[in-house]
């Protein structure tokens, strides 16, 4: 693990929670739009996310300020009565300028304004770059851990933010395949601190009986 320290002394456990599934009938890249909600069985993923997080030694939520990721937060709050959820805007998913449409490949290249926005990939040039991206969600987890501290937090938040921390504290490359992030729907992906810097991280998929059925992506530019 190659990451900074993150917080405070001790062992702590930072649960980093993915939303469930969003109700998105006509398949466009929502990204930080609002008034996007969880689907049936994105609730359903989301409990199942909680029942998986009951037991453990929770002392400290914290949350993206999107609807989605409120909602998957809703029942862990309620495993955890009495913690008060932190909204925190660094977790948010990543900005991205191709939010609102359908973005499909070679689809979107045929779309004159999108050639300029999808010119490097590497950064990406279509939004927030990676390196940003870790920097903030570097300054939530050490937050999470300081505030737990010695106990777990859990903080909910998005594919690619999640993904990006899990890169930086594994010392990955930032720059990647969005297809084969390991990072699915109401997914728990723990990073276990001691004395601040990571030590482990351990990924699991509470839901995984329910992905089969979701909505396939071809292409995710931030999810």
């Amino acid at each position: 693990m190659t990451a900074p320290p993150y917080g405070a002394p001790g062992r702590t456990v930072v649960h980093l929670v993915r939303h469930g599934e969003v109700h998105n009938p006509q398949g466009v890249l929502y990204g930080r739009l609002p008034a996007y909600h969880l689907s049936d069985r994105g609730r359903e993923m989301a409990v199942m996310a909680a029942e998986a997080l009951a037991g453990h030694d929770i002392r400290h939520l914290r949350c993206s300020p999107l609807e989605r990721a409120q909602e998957t937060m809703a029942p862990i709050a309620v495993e955890f009565q009495g913690l008060k959820i932190v909204i925190d805007g660094r977790v948010i998913e990543a900005e991205n300028q191709l939010e609102g449409q359908q973005v499909r490949f070679p689809q979107a290249l045929r779309r004159p304004a999108n050639l300029w926005l999808l010119r490097n990939p590497l950064r990406p040039s279509w939004g927030e770059s990676y390196t940003e991206i870790v920097a903030r969600m570097r300054l939530a987890i050490a937050d999470a851990a300081v505030a737990a501290h010695g106990h777990e937090a859990v903080i909910v938040s998005h594919q690619l933010p999640i993904w990006m921390a899990r890169c930086d504290v594994e010392g990955r490359r930032l720059v990647h395949d969005p297809r084969r992030r390991e990072c699915s729907l109401a997914s728990v992906t723990s990073l276990t601190l001691i004395d601040g810097r990571v030590t482990s991280v351990v990924y699991s998929e509470p839901a995984v009986h329910l992905l089969a059925g979701r909505t396939s992506k071809k292409f995710v530019a931030g999810a």
